[in-house]
């Protein structure tokens, strides 16, 4: 169940009516996301894996991580390590992440929050599950978001948005039967907290059995359905769709999206996150946690992070487990 929820979705404002004039988009795939680990080993889901980064643009990247309870001991999380190029967006559901960056950003997210990093010219950055949760145990589920930069933006100076759950815009579907989490992005009349470069949209929905969202969507962005949980339909064709499965839309003014009146006893809903953005168009030289514009470039940022021009670890930096001063 995600940790952003209300009581009573007819105090929220409606999504706009659409007209017969306004087209739905068409779904012009599905994929599964495959299965494995990421850091120390974590279990993630790479929703990505298969789509045409030209379907993707300006998204590059996207993990789901978990849903998995996690007994005493087992939470996981990243050591120290480099970005360039591009933005993280890091969105927690349920649990509680520690972030931390060589330029001073960071800190603790938790249920609903979302942390959204711009990289631009580079730094070292961790993630990791606090103390109090490898101690206990416990849920954990989140995502984390590549979003591209342009060009223009990719030397930009590293920042950090620190976007707590209270601050995201929350709205209705026409019938009430979906709850919408606008995360960035100007959604159905209201917008979210993210500051973006590239213009984009982001929303959690959360949709009742039975119930269909119908979201207007501006025709001049691609459109991405994720399932995080749960099972239903996409497109007005109707097209059935699953926990750890993409769609990919194709042109229009909307997004339709449909929960099964049957789901599994453990998740009682469809949830999904809808994706947009501006396409960049630009070229992309991508690799590992550097994404650039040609390969020298990102030989150059390989370069910068061996000799240490991205950044250090902060000296004031403990690990878990470890005293400052200690040897451990």
């Amino acid at each position: 169940m995600p940790a952003v929820t209300v009581s009573d979705v007819s105090t929220l404002p409606r999504v706009p009516a659409l007209g017969p004039a306004d087209l739905d988009r068409g779904v012009r795939s599905v994929t599964t996301a495959p299965q494995g680990y990421e850091g120390e080993g974590f279990p993630v889901r790479r929703a990505f894996a298969g789509v045409d980064l030209r379907d993707l643009d300006p998204f590059l990247h996207l993990d789901q991580m978990g849903e998995v309870e996690y007994a005493p001991g087992e939470p996981k999380g990243t050591s120290w390590h480099p970005h360039r190029g591009f933005e993280t967006v890091t969105y927690i559901i349920d649990g509680t992440f520690e972030h931390g960056d060589s330029h001073g950003g960071g800190g603790t997210i938790t249920n609903g929050d979302t942390q959204w990093m711009t990289a631009g010219s580079g730094l070292l950055h961790i993630e990791r599950p606090p103390e109090e949760l490898v101690r206990t145990g416990g849920l954990f589920h989140g995502l984390q978001l590549w979003v591209n930069l342009p060009r223009k933006d990719k030397w930009l100076p590293p920042k950090y948005q620190d976007l707590r759950s209270g601050a995201s815009a929350l709205v209705a579907s026409q019938d009430g039967g979906a709850l919408l989490r606008v995360i960035a992005g100007d959604v159905a009349g209201v917008s979210g907290p993210g500051s973006t470069h590239t213009p984009m949209a982001m929303v959690h929905a959360t949709v009742s059995p039975g119930a269909e969202l119908r979201l207007p969507w501006p025709r001049e962005f691609n459109a991405l359905v994720y399932v995080l949980n749960g099972a239903g339909t996409v497109g007005a064709d109707h097209r059935p769709i699953r926990t750890g499965q993409l769609a990919v839309f194709g042109p229009g003014d909307a997004i339709t999206v449909g929960g099964n009146v049957s789901q599994e006893s453990r998740h009682p809903a469809l949830d999904v996150v809808v994706l947009g953005g501006l396409p960049i168009r630009e070229p992309v030289a991508w690799a590992g946690p550097f994404v650039m514009n040609t390969k020298e470039e990102v030989y150059a940022a390989f370069e910068d992070y061996q000799r240490g021009r991205l950044g250090v670890v902060p000296s004031d930096y403990v690990p878990h487990g470890s005293l400052p001063g200690s040897l451990s």
